[in-house]
């Protein structure tokens, strides 16, 4: 699908973002894995997360919408049925990555597979620690892809540190550690998101967390929760740097999860001028929540690597367009894991922009762009069927002189069904 798009005048307005992804998926999983009902306010609609509540109802969980929550009859920490057929993950890669941990623990047989862009996606970062702890695992391509194959067993507690700073595997390792026999120690050289922690500490693991280790002692049952999901961060930052770089804009984004694991985007724009102020802040389930207002500013280059990395890796590619509508020469390094996403998104948005008129140059871990609003142009782009890149090229857009059409827009769908929706609210 085809999307035509037109420079903005202004942004105005008082938004909604989507639901926070991550926590809705791991909302699911934990609650599939308690000792009882729980419910989920505001769960992320879209094809990943239905992705997960799939899986889970093959497994013989209960799961119902009423309302505006989702009621998910959990069964305890052993109590999955073995599926009857094959996992489909769709394109998630959290699904798939977490449930490797969860069912390497369960005591039945299962594969899980996906499509095309899944089928891609490296595996063997989650597959090797799991398989120290005892797991059976196989995959295609000497278990480095999906399909896989998942022959569960006895599992044991390990002391892990992460060679990469991936809060997929910290979690797959944690749900492992809820069936095996002993600790499970993981340590980060940099710390990631920490909804996994957070969310098992609030339903009564044993678990602690001291500084970059977190340790996971088994025995526990979880207790049932009500859970309610923030907007996410990752949604919010494309209206973010929307306000921010379209003159004369104000915008306010309400009810947005400001963790400060996730939060790297509101500090490089800041760094880059952007006026932004954070307001009503709380916290609802050991999640801080905030509304953001965002107004137009005249932005400055910025340099991103080290451990910001981690705090805003899936908002990498919108931070090129504003890094595209600066004034200045801006550097992302150290973000090469952008390039096992959905997409190689390096390489995409440095394509993508290029034919926009961006000055922007490809680099192993990252980027360099050489920012000027004014030589934003119009032309015709492609989302490479990834939801992070049509946004980005849509937020682009708004900027550009003339029409953009936009192909594969419907990736969107994937994590934010609401955007065009949205986009068209406050441009209008």
């Amino acid at each position: 699908m085809d999307r035509i798009l037109n420079r903005a005048k202004h942004i105005k307005g008082e938004i909604n973002v989507s639901a926070d992804k991550s926590i809705s998926h791991r909302a699911i999983i934990l609650s599939a894995l308690a000792n009882g009902d729980s419910q989920i306010t505001n769960l992320l609609k879209a094809e990943d997360t239905d992705s997960t509540c799939r899986c889970f109802s093959q497994m013989g969980i209960s799961i119902k919408q009423q309302g505006n929550k989702l009621a998910v009859s959990g069964k305890g920490l052993q109590g999955l049925k073995e599926p009857e057929s094959i996992l489909d993950c769709g394109n998630s890669g959290t699904t798939m990555r977490l449930l490797c941990g969860l069912l390497s623990g369960q005591q039945f047989f299962s594969v899980l597979a996906g499509d095309k862009s899944l089928s891609r996606r490296p595996m063997s970062r989650v597959i090797q620690p799991l398989r120290l702890m005892g797991a059976e695992i196989t995959g295609r391509n000497n278990s480095k892809y999906a399909p896989l194959a998942i022959k569960g067993s006895k599992l044991h507690g390990i002391s892990y540190q992460s060679p990469v700073a991936s809060a997929q595997v910290k979690t797959a390792l944690l749900l492992a550690g809820l069936n095996a026999e002993g600790a499970t120690i993981i340590s980060e050289k940099t710390p990631t998101r920490d909804h996994t922690e957070r969310m098992l500490a609030a339903m009564g693991a044993d678990l602690v967390v001291d500084s970059k280790e977190i340790r996971l002692y088994p025995g526990r049952d979880l207790e049932p929760q009500d859970f309610l999901v923030p907007g996410d961060i990752s949604s919010a930052a494309f209206f973010l740097v929307l306000a921010s770089i379209v003159p004369g804009s104000e915008l306010m984004i309400r009810n947005v999860g400001i963790n400060p694991t996730r939060d790297g985007i509101i500090e490089a724009l800041k760094l880059m001028g952007a006026k932004l102020n954070i307001e009503n802040q709380r916290v609802f389930g050991g999640e801080t929540v905030a509304d953001i207002v965002v107004s137009s500013a005249e932005l400055k280059a910025v340099n991103i690597e080290g451990d910001m990395i981690p705090r805003l890796i899936d908002e990498l590619p919108v931070l090129a367009v504003a890094m595209a509508a600066a004034q200045g020469r801006s550097t992302v390094k150290n973000a090469e894991e952008l390039r096992v996403k959905e997409t190689d998104r390096i390489n995409a948005i440095v394509i993508e922009l290029e034919k926009m008129g961006v000055d922007i140059i490809e680099q192993p871990d990252g980027f360099i762009v050489t920012g000027s609003r004014d030589n934003l142009k119009a032309t015709e782009v492609d989302s490479w069927g990834d939801h992070r890149i049509a946004m980005s090229l849509a937020v682009a857009a708004q900027v550009c002189h003339g029409e953009t059409k936009i192909s594969n827009s419907q990736a969107v769908s994937i994590s934010f069904p609401e955007f065009w929706d949205l986009l068209a609210q406050i441009t209008s």
